[in-house]
């Protein structure tokens, strides 16, 4: 099989890079004090820095970044722009549903918010709110948004719209493609062009980013110190917006699992696009539990992934997550299968890498013991718009705002803890291959293996919002 090129990092990168690459941020070469101290230079990050000068200008803020401002998942994600309305059932289950409704609404502000947001400060981000539909490509996934759809009723939500199979093949006409549902309110963007206009508006406002900056150690403090290769940077407060890269810390191990997510994009070809009607913009997902979600680009691409077999569990964060060959061979058949009338249409690149899973499908909040460091992570491949959510509930915690997002349920929600190790480095690396097999058997129209099914539903029987 013929694969793909390996993306430097992503296709989107080298895309924004290229369009804009905006003027160098150094690594730290020396000791330096401040306000507050971020590590981590994607969304989270970024967005935690803007809204802290944005509330309080006069705080001096440094960001260190390992490799470049939206090098990790945030330059190379699907560029879905959506809040917690598909989360809406687990929300209810884990917060009730006054606390699901209130967290819910107050993350799809950010959907609008980010769009106004690019227009204000010139980012042009490829901000698009087309909607997303999530259909069902075998008879496996057939309805099994029903549940989503009666708690939405009962809530009284209108935010789902079921579709008939004709009327998803009128938006896009994949041979596959059954019945479905959209959300209308939801965007797609370019999620590399969102991170480096990002890095320009802080380094604007008077952030300090330190770019190339692997932090080695870390203390709490207080106050806060993070040590580097070269330099140290003391703080009076501290915010830890690092990801997956969160697992490698004693207190989040149990909490994440990083787990790869692969995406390819193809060379440009509007006219098979018109072909088949997809011409409006729409974000697409399947019901897969490995799931496949796709869209198009300005210049007619079409942009595939889906979640691999991969795991990052146990230091496994390498080169080996960002192209792992079997993830990229697995999702050129699917990307084949969904649409054969693209086959001489060639793959232009791919790329991946690892994303922060977590036990309840939810990202959590909180503060370490000393008081002075905050976090917030575990978005499990749903970050673009909750992100921007993120950065106002952790700016305000650091300034002791007690504001609308400071007081939402979700920021005291704790994470649901995966099994110690050595159980959960070989569990999470079963459990995946087992949940990928199983879709792969669905996509064929085959019964799984019954040892491959039983492996992939353990972790819902566990408790875990992981797994069919």
């Amino acid at each position: 099989m013929n694969l793909p090129r390996p993306a430097r990092r992503s296709w989107w990168l080298e895309e924004a890079l290229a369009a804009e690459p905006g003027p160098p941020c150094p690594p730290l070469d020396r000791d330096t004090e401040t306000d507050v101290v971020i590590l981590g230079g994607g969304y989270t990050g970024m967005w935690t820095a803007h809204f802290l000068k944005e509330r309080h200008p006069g705080t001096d803020v440094v960001l260190l970044e390992r490799d470049i401002c939206g090098g990790g998942p945030s330059g190379r994600n699907g560029g879905f722009c959506n809040g917690f309305w598909e989360e809406l059932d687990v929300l209810v289950h884990a917060l009730g549903p006054g606390g699901a409704l209130e967290t819910c609404r107050v993350a799809e502000r950010s959907i609008g918010e980010i769009g106004r947001w690019c227009e204000r400060h010139g980012v042009d981000a490829w901000y698009s709110r087309n909607g997303h539909m999530g259909v069902a490509t075998s008879p496996a996934q057939d309805g099994v948004w029903h549940a989503l759809v009666e708690e939405a009723t009962r809530l009284r939500v209108e935010w789902l719209e079921e579709l008939s199979t004709e009327e998803v093949r009128a938006r896009c006409d994949s041979p596959v493609f059954r019945a479905g549902v959209f959300a209308p309110r939801a965007a797609t963007l370019q999620p590399a062009r969102l991170a480096r206009g990002l890095r320009r508006v802080i380094a604007e406002q008077g952030v300090r980013i330190y770019e190339r900056t692997a932090v080695r150690r870390f203390r709490q403090g207080p106050p806060a110190e993070a040590a580097t290769e070269r330099g140290r940077v003391r703080a009076a407060y501290g915010v830890l917006a690092t990801g997956a890269w969160s697992s490698r810390m004693r207190r989040f191990h149990r909490a994440i699992v990083p787990r790869g997510s692969y995406i390819l994009v193809t060379e440009p070809a509007p006219e098979r696009l018109q072909e088949i009607g997809w011409t409006g913009g729409e974000g697409i997902y399947d019901h897969r539990s490995a799931l496949h979600y796709l869209r198009t680009t300005p210049d007619g691409r079409i942009a595939f992934g889906a979640a691999g077999s991969t795991t990052g569990v146990g230091g496994g964060l390498g080169p080996r997550m960002d192209y792992d060959r079997l993830s990229i061979e697995r999702l050129v058949r699917s990307f084949r299968r969904m649409f054969p009338s693209f086959r001489e249409v060639p793959l232009a690149a791919a790329w991946g890498g690892p994303m922060d899973i977590t036990g309840l499908h939810l990202p959590f909040f909180g503060t370490l013991p000393s008081g002075n460091v905050h976090y917030g992570m575990g978005y499990t491949g749903g970050g673009v718009g909750p992100c921007h959510m993120a950065g106002r509930i952790l700016s305000g915690m650091v300034l002791g705002i007690e504001d609308g997002y400071a007081r939402l349920p979700l920021v005291s929600l704790e994470p649901k803890r995966f099994p110690p190790e050595p159980l959960l480095a070989i569990g999470a690396a079963i459990v995946q291959e087992a949940i990928v097999r199983r879709d792969e058997a669905q996509d064929r129209g085959r019964r799984p293996n019954p040892v491959v099914d039983l492996v992939a539903r353990l972790p819902r029987r566990l408790g875990y919002e992981l797994g069919p």
